[in-house]
């Protein structure tokens, strides 16, 4: 892949990052499609039990590449789309990335290295955990540029974190969200100084991996993502108790109760 990178920085982490720095990681087509490439490879990684995703050089994801248009519109050129399947087909890529974000088993932390506009603030919202910078903005961008300020799932987060006004302020006016605000309003749940955001990010991985066994990290995300979908009371502690039933029958129960008892950190196995 040209424009993202897979790494393995530390043991059962894996690091994507969006690798075309002298665009402010911008998402042409095909960063889009090498990120979903990405996603897919480290979501059939048994060993990766936590993705940290994050952007080179000054920014995150400074949003979709206008400078590159939409696609193979030429009706001269061999197997060129017409401008409505060209566009629909871009724009599926484009809101398949938080989808697939919120579908794979694994955690996902966002470190937000700076500013995070309209698909790359998409990107850290379908995210688990977002951690920034003091230099992070973020702003909803799509409605400045002339089309709806709902895309690639933002409709969606918004409203789910920050709630329905906050949410409804930022779509319809694309306004900048500074960090201090961000962690106010628990857009972000830490800022770290610029040097020190991937160690965090990192740490905070291990902090999970320490605590959490490989199935147990993905019944809750599923748990979190049922949830989040419009579950009612009733309808989640009933996943909830589906859930328990069948991590309570795993090897990892009585590795981490041994653990707990003998005052260790507990292994566990790849499953």
């Amino acid at each position: 892949m040209e424009f993202i990178k897979i790494e393995k920085p530390r043991k059962h982490v894996a690091l994507i990052t969006l690798n075309r720095p002298e665009r402010y990681n911008a998402l042409s087509h095909q960063v889009v499609r090498e990120l979903l490439e990405a996603l897919d490879t480290v979501a059939g990684n048994l060993d990766t039990r936590v993705i940290v995703i994050t952007g080179a050089g000054k920014g995150f994801c400074a949003g979709a590449d206008l400078k590159e248009g939409f696609g193979n519109t030429n009706p001269n050129e061999k197997g060129a789309l017409g401008v409505i399947q060209a566009t629909y087909q871009m724009q599926k890529d484009y809101g398949g990335i938080p989808l697939k974000m919120r579908q794979i088993p694994q955690p996902i932390i966002a470190a937000v290295n700076g500013p995070a506009a309209g698909g790359g603030m998409a990107i850290a919202l379908a995210s688990d955990i977002r951690i920034c910078t003091p230099t992070t903005k973020f702003n909803n961008a799509f409605i400045k540029i002339g089309i709806g300020g709902a895309d690639m799932g933002s409709s969606y987060f918004l409203q789910k974190l920050l709630g329905s006004s906050v949410a409804s302020e930022m779509m319809y006016t694309g306004r900048f969200m500074e960090p201090g605000e961000a962690l106010q309003r628990g857009l972000v749940s830490r800022i770290v100084e610029g040097e020190k955001l991937l160690d965090a990010a990192f740490e905070l991985a291990e902090q999970i991996i320490g605590t959490a066994s490989p199935f147990a990290l993905r019944i809750t995300k599923e748990a979190i993502n049922r949830v989040q979908g419009g579950l009612s009371l009733e309808e989640s502690i009933e996943i909830e108790n589906r859930n328990q039933v069948m991590a309570l029958q795993t090897k990892d129960v009585q590795r981490a109760v041994m653990a707990w008892v003998q005052k260790k950190v507990p292994e566990y196995e790849d499953d």
